[in-house]
Parts: C-alpha cells; sequence; structure tokens
C-alpha cells in the first residue's frame, strides 16, 4: 500500500502541532506537522468516498499537495481540519467527469481480487464494517464517516457537504439505523425514532 506523506518543504524547529486545535500556522514545518496530525482521518475519509486503498491515498496525496500550494489562503486560527476535508471532497467530485469515463467496478468484483482472504477476526469485521459501509447512498455515507469516523461536528460536515445541519443529522441518522441492519446489530434508539426529516 503506497504511503501518503506530506509534502516536502523548507525544514525548521517551529512549534509541534496541537492536534485538531485551530493553530496559528506561519512556518512550513509547523504547516506540514498540522496536516499530518488529520492524515488518519483524511484517508478514511477518502477511503469511503473512493472504496480503493489505492485511489484513496492518491486522493489524500493530491488533497495535501492542493493545501500546501494554497497555504496562503489559509487563514490562520480557522478551522484546518474542515478546509483540508473540503479540499478533499471537491477533488473528488472534480474528477467525476474523468471517472465516469473509465470501467465502473460497482460490484466491487475486481476490488475483491484485490483483498485477501481475513487471517483474524477483527481482519473480517473490518471488511463487514467495508461492505456495509458501500451499501449505503453515497450522502449517507459521507455523513456517517465525517462525524462518525473523522469525529467531526454536525456544523463542520455541514460546511464540507454543502447542506443544513438537519440534512447532515438525517443522513447521520438514517446510516446508523441501515448499517445496523445491515450488520446484524440492534438500531440506535435515535436511529430507530428517525424523527428528523432530510431536506434533500
Amino acid at each position: 500500500m503506497a504511503h501518503v506523506r506530506a509534502p516536502d518543504g523548507p525544514q525548521d524547529n517551529g512549534p509541534p502541532s496541537r492536534g485538531s486545535r485551530p493553530v496559528s500556522i506561519i512556518e512550513a514545518g509547523d504547516w506540514r506537522d498540522a496536516m499530518a496530525a488529520f492524515l488518519p482521518s483524511l484517508r478514511a475519509f477518502a477511503f469511503s468516498l473512493s472504496r480503493n486503498a489505492a485511489d484513496a491515498d492518491d486522493l489524500v496525496q493530491e488533497t495535501l499537495t492542493k493545501a500546501w500550494a494554497h497555504r496562503e489562503r489559509f487563514e490562520p486560527g480557522s478551522n484546518l481540519r474542515a478546509w483540508l476535508f473540503t479540499i478533499l471532497r471537491n477533488s473528488w467530485y472534480t474528477g467525476a467527469a474523468k471517472r465516469r469515463r473509465e470501467i465502473a467496478d460497482e460490484e466491487g468484483h475486481y476490488a475483491a481480487r484485490l483483498i485477501a482472504e481475513a487471517s483474524q477476526e477483527w481482519t473480517a469485521e473490518l471488511t463487514s464494517l467495508q461492505t456495509a459501509l458501500g451499501a449505503l447512498p453515497p450522502e449517507h455515507r459521507e455523513a456517517i464517516v465525517l462525524v462518525g469516523a473523522a469525529g467531526l461536528s454536525y456544523q463542520e460536515a455541514a460546511d464540507i457537504s454543502g447542506c443544513a445541519v438537519g440534512t447532515i443529522k438525517s443522513r447521520v441518522n438514517r446510516a446508523r439505523h441501515r448499517l445496523a441492519l445491515l450488520l446484524d446489530m440492534e438500531p440506535p434508539v435515535e436511529a430507530d425514532q428517525n424523527v428528523i426529516r432530510e431536506d434533500s
């Protein structure tokens, strides 16, 4: 599997990253460290969109490259995580026209041949979760990954997806309920109530 890394830049001894809290990024080293802190969640989101490990790595690398090239546009003190996720999502949908011209693997037959047989129980469970996520509508999968896996707030997820907060809550609600059914689990109470209407 390819390793994704932040783009190289001038080295320095700037202050270390302070996690997901907004930071004032001035030096190149600080910028690199701050972006690197979000690599796991960026890759999880990229995989939820592409459903392919190699494509997810490429998408994250493209995101980091764009962020690095346009870092002067980032307003210090604002939400870097949301900014990176927005770049990633926009990059994915910008490439939609190109992907439509390529051979699709909607049923996952080709991708399945690239996955080794599960040798441990947790690997089998992860595969089941990935399969269940793949069965969700794209907008529901995106919402549950942003909020559930990446840990973004409903407001952050709504800003990234370009929709209302109520819509994101509804999508997460429906996604949780559907995942529970697909994985033979008890649906969450709030998902079972399904009281929020989706706006789009």
